[in-house]
């Protein structure tokens, strides 16, 4: 005789456990859970936290190659410099020591770059330390070809590139070295790279353009007219001193 269906559920709905019947641990730990609410952990903001290591903006990928379309056409451009001077990208923040551009504002390819990058660690190999980039190359170079005609279009893909402004730092070092021999690592990377450069340290002043900001110059004091401004009540004061100073006509 087969069982029916009503004695199989009511034998399945025996096998289950009562809370009376159930283990001590489990009615502890469920006890707990219902008793104490779950902590939110607030996660810490982006803005608070974040660290941007790069004075040229980084896009996805790697600081020699973003992920970006090889095929999307760019400008040759200039580096952005704020309207009235800054001093944005010339001063030593997270190293010890850093290696800085003097002489002119321009356009250094990744692989000049990655050598630059290679010297260094060649020189200091066996050295605890940490080497920041302050710079990506985010802006493709498109090259037509030589001895080509003028015209159809701009050309195609040829590498990564990155716009440095003037005075802007390109790497720094931290660690337990020898300030000679991060000189000499920063002087050899320099050779490598086309431009001047010079090796600064986080005593160093920031730099406006050109101008250092030491001997108590200030940002404030470039923005301000080298010639004194005349206001109209002083002209209109040493205009009426004029006439009433000028003889009678004979």
């Amino acid at each position: 005789m087969k069982p029916s269906t009503s004695s199989l559920l009511s034998a399945f709905q025996s096998l289950r456990l009562s809370p009376a019947a159930a283990s001590p641990l489990r009615t502890s730990s469920l006890l707990l859970r219902t008793a104490t609410p779950p902590l939110s952990v607030p996660r810490p903001s982006l803005a608070n936290h974040a660290r941007l290591f790069s004075a040229t903006a980084l896009r996805a990928g790697s600081w020699l190659e973003p992920n970006l379309p090889r095929k999307r056409k760019m400008m040759k451009g200039r580096p952005r410099v704020a309207t009235g001077g800054s001093t944005k990208g010339t001063t030593v923040v997270w190293g010890d020591f850093g290696l800085r551009m003097v002489d002119h504002h321009r356009r250094i390819s990744a692989k000049h770059w990655k050598m630059a990058e290679d010297t260094i660690k060649a020189r200091l190999r066996g050295n605890k330390y940490r080497l920041y980039k302050r710079v990506a190359c985010n802006v493709g170079v498109f090259v037509s070809g030589n001895e080509m005609r003028m015209g159809k279009g701009k050309g195609s893909f040829d590498h990564w590139a990155a716009r440095v402004a003037v005075n802007q730092i390109a790497f720094e070092i931290r660690g337990q070295v020898h300030e000679q021999v991060i000189r000499d690592a920063f002087r050899l990377a320099g050779n490598k790279l086309p431009g001047q450069w010079e090796v600064v340290t986080k005593a160093d002043p920031p730099v406006v353009g050109i101008t250092k900001l030491e001997n108590g110059l200030t940002i404030e004091d470039l923005k301000r007219p080298r010639k004194k401004l005349v206001l109209p009540e002083e002209v209109a004061v040493s205009n009426s001193e004029a006439t009433t100073s000028a003889p009678p006509p004979s």
